[in-house]
């Protein structure tokens, strides 16, 4: 452990000059790249520290114990079981601290959410759920915005898509990718019976052209009229996008802003995240023969969540973690929820370092 911290903290000072070099300076991206790592090795180096004064001051006093002054000794021994106890308990904070971060974890993000099994009940799970998330994008001071919208007649969403722009926005929202399944008695039930529905999350880091080249001849690019709410306009000329990635298969629509070419900015923006998801879901793939991580798999068929209405239950199952706050949490509030999925994961890659 004193090994890696005085690693870290060399780094940082690597770092320093770094942000003073007028090459670093000139360079926008650079800058901030090195910005933010120094940035997140700030805290590592103050507990570091720390920890390398409590590992000096328990050196002195096992010298001290090595030698003849016997009213020393006895004042160093009494030191020492304080001092181990602080060692212990900063070694255990500093091993979280040092699990790699995911590099896609302080991106935007897009997120997806379509109805599943349920008809009309689903699609209306859709839309609370997309409230719930924008909810917790204002509780956090982020932006959305909405790609593409499908909705149903009664207030729900067959599919939506939209933006979330904010520092570490991915990090959080991406514990969230899975089938989120609701059991309540739906609007459309005259009888009061509860009905189990289900609608499906994907949350996918944005893409950086630069991260994925995207060749404009794998392109089939179709043009047509909006179809559903926006006025006559949407409605009367072909300013919908329909982009198909044709070596992946991959089909993306986009219809919400007015200008074909606003659509086409929007589209090819879910398009280059898609493929990231896809390439980092193969990687995740071929490492999941060594480590299966029990939280943030990335596979969008499995069940996650489920949201019990009559007993105001949230479970998630990936934990086993069950809240009775259901309300809530339908209102935005998933921090709890999150920290202990976060947890979770660095729980499970400790244990497999």
């Amino acid at each position: 452990m004193k090994d890696k911290i005085e690693r870290v903290i060399a780094h940082h000072e690597e770092l320093n000059y770094l942000l003073a070099d007028p090459t670093i300076l000139n360079d926008h991206d650079k800058l901030k790249e090195t910005a933010q790592e120094h940035s997140q090795l700030a805290p590592i180096v103050l507990k570091g520290q720390e920890y390398l004064v409590i590992l000096q001051h328990i050196a002195n006093d096992e010298e001290i114990l090595a030698g003849d002054d016997g009213e020393l000794k006895e004042i160093a021994q009494e030191e020492l079981s304080g001092l181990k106890g602080k060692r212990v308990k900063l070694e255990n904070e500093l091993k979280f601290m040092l699990i790699p971060k995911d590099p896609n974890d302080n991106k935007n993000t897009i997120v997806e959410i379509r109805a599943g099994t349920g008809g009309e009940e689903a699609a209306l799970f859709a839309a609370d759920l997309y409230r719930l998330y924008t909810r917790f994008a204002e509780r956090n001071s982020w932006k959305c915005g909405v790609m593409a919208m499908n909705e149903t007649g009664i207030g729900g969403y067959k599919e939506v898509i939209f933006s979330i722009t904010g520092n570490g926005a991915y990090g959080l929202i991406k514990y969230e990718s899975g089938v989120h399944r609701v059991q309540r008695v739906p609007k459309t039930e005259a009888g009061g019976r509860v009905h189990t529905s289900a609608a499906t999350v994907a949350v996918l880091p944005e893409a950086e052209e630069a991260e994925i080249e995207i060749n404009e001849g794998d392109l089939k690019i179709d043009t047509f009229r909006a179809s559903g709410a926006g006025g006559q306009h949407v409605n009367k000329t072909e300013s919908a996008i329909r982009i198909t990635h044709i070596p992946s298969g991959l089909v993306v629509s986009c219809q919400d802003e007015k200008s074909q070419h606003q659509n086409r900015i929007l589209a090819m923006k879910v398009l280059r995240s898609r493929l990231l998801a896809q390439e980092q879901e193969r990687l995740a793939q071929e490492r999941a023969n060594t480590r299966k991580s029990m939280v943030s798999t990335g596979d969008r068929s499995a069940k996650i969540r489920t949201y019990n209405f009559p007993q105001g239950r949230i479970t998630d199952h990936r934990i086993n973690y069950t809240a009775y706050n259901l309300e809530s949490v339908m209102d935005g509030d998933i921090s709890e929820l999150i920290e202990q999925l976060k947890l979770s994961e660095q729980q499970e890659q400790l244990s497999g370092d």
